[in-house]
């Protein structure tokens, strides 16, 4: 597991623990069953706080993505595949929203983006 911490980017350090972790689960790089880092050894390993590390785990287990047993460590949940969905959903709908407000501050049309995002998805051939 592969995690980096940028102390410029304005983002928390438990965050940025949390998106990083929770994207390598959705994108199957880390697979259910998966063992975690122990909360104090990420910390000592990213040279941080072990209450930083705990709340980044704690989150990850309140929104499902991890489960933690006491004296056994924690590990990758099951994932059930409508919330990875909806999850995937939500990040494309996200980022398509940063990619409309980009156009429109450039005068770009609807009809434009719709024929960009054609060619750019595979063009509307259905196949």
């Amino acid at each position: 597991m592969n995690i980096i911490i940028s102390n410029s980017s304005g983002e928390p350090i438990y965050e940025q623990i949390y998106s990083q972790i929770k994207s390598q689960i959705m994108t199957g790089e880390l697979k259910e069953g998966d063992a975690l880092p122990s909360m104090r050894a990420l910390a000592m390993a990213l040279r941080i706080s072990v209450i930083t590390t705990k709340r980044a785990y704690e989150e990850l287990e309140r929104d499902g993505f991890i489960e933690s047993f006491t004296g056994k460590g924690s590990f990758v949940k099951a994932q059930n595949a409508e919330m990875l969905r909806e999850e995937q959903l939500r990040q494309t709908e996200e980022l398509l929203l940063q990619a409309c407000e980009k156009a429109r501050s450039c005068g770009i049309t609807l009809e434009e983006m719709t024929e960009i995002l054609e060619i750019i998805y595979g063009g509307n051939d259905n196949g």
